[in-house]
């Protein structure tokens, strides 16, 4: 092998090597709700010099934790730039499932200030976006969310939120109450599993009925046998929350079909 074949592999090897392990950058950012600071976190990768979509990303009950981050950085990956809310509040991360049950709990019985903490959060990384130039596109703005997550982004939609989409993987898809909400002005797609216990064939109904009549663009998608947290690796409770890897790489491949649409291609 001559010294030119031997230097254009070693080349292609690091070439190749450099973008396919290409680092996703972490960086935490400080915002307001109120009186109160939060802590969210973009990711995005560094080496890709085009602007991308921005997704606003609501984690599930145990909020940004490592293992959400890391998640949200494998979303994020070379197509978005990626903004990890905080629905808690700095230093304020639920300390176990039992503490996070709490939490929600005290969110979903107070829905103006759940719908006011993720509309800060929306504000608050459109604003930094902006000031930092972080390559992202504010034009182009969507939220998904996990279980808790995928509840606060259809809270999200029905303050009638000015952005291309909102995608809910395995979240609750009603909650009590009938708070006013504004009309609907973006696409919603619902990633459900059909066996999943907490969220009952009486309230896929009643968020059916609230789609119809609200004349969304919505789609509701039912993966039959899947149970709640299927996106997550972590999830190991037969019947209840359990990770369903074939579920959940048809779920990311609906989601990004969804927002390719949304985004205008």
């Amino acid at each position: 092998m001559n010294r030119w074949i031997a230097g254009l592999i070693s080349w292609m090897t690091a070439t190749y090597s450099a973008t396919a392990f290409a680092a996703v950058v972490e960086r935490p950012f400080d915002y307001p709700v109120g009186a109160q600071t939060h802590r969210g976190y973009f990711l995005y990768d560094d080496t890709v010099r085009t602007t991308r979509p921005l997704l606003i990303v609501v984690p599930n009950w145990l909020g940004a934790t490592a293992a959400n981050r890391k998640q949200a950085g494998e979303i994020a990956g070379s197509d978005y730039v990626v903004f990890v809310a905080d629905m808690y509040g700095k230093d304020r991360l639920p300390a176990d499932a039992g503490a996070a049950g709490k939490a929600v709990g005290a969110l979903y019985a107070d829905r103006p200030l759940l719908r006011e903490r993720i509309r800060a959060a929306q504000a608050a990384a459109l604003g930094e976006v902006r000031r930092a130039g972080l390559p992202a596109d504010p034009g182009r703005v969507a939220a998904i969310g996990f279980c808790f997550g995928g509840a606060t982004v259809l809270e999200l939609a029905r303050t009638g939120a000015d952005i291309a989409a909102v995608v809910s993987f395995h979240g609750n898809l009603s909650l009590p109450g009938t708070p006013d909400n504004a009309p609907i002005r973006t696409r919603i797609l619902a990633l459900h599993g059909d066996a999943d216990p907490y969220v009952p064939a009486e309230q896929v109904d009643a968020f059916q009925a609230e789609m119809r009549e609200a004349k969304a663009d919505w789609q509701l998608v039912r993966f039959g046998g899947a149970v709640h947290s299927f996106t997550d690796p972590d999830a190991r409770q037969p019947g209840q929350a359990m990770y369903d890897a074939k579920v959940a790489r048809r779920a990311f491949a609906m989601m990004r079909d969804f927002l390719a649409e949304a985004f205008g291609g």
